[in-house]
């Protein structure tokens, strides 16, 4: 029986923004598939998801979608080491 290879890890995953709305309500940590912010755009594709994605919220909950002041984002976390767990 042949041995398995072990396939290399994806390029895909996820990068995380934290968003601040013009009413100064604030959200952490807004999730945004790395894939769609390849491209020359910066950041724009990502304000563009989180807007349509505060738009759907604001539509089920009944009430006017939020208007993004701005967008960064999350600065990754130090990795943990054995000592600090």
């Amino acid at each position: 029986m042949a041995k398995r290879t072990k396939q290399l890890p994806q390029g895909r995953g996820t990068v995380l923004f934290d968003v601040v709305f013009e009413d100064g309500s604030r959200a952490s940590n807004r999730r945004v598939p790395m894939e769609i912010l390849s491209g020359l755009d910066g950041d724009q594709p990502a304000r563009d998801l989180i807007e349509q994605q505060e738009a759907e919220v604001a539509e089920k909950a009944g009430r006017a979608p939020r208007v993004i002041q701005s967008l960064t984002r999350t600065a990754k976390s130090e990795p943990k080491t054995e000592r600090d767990q």
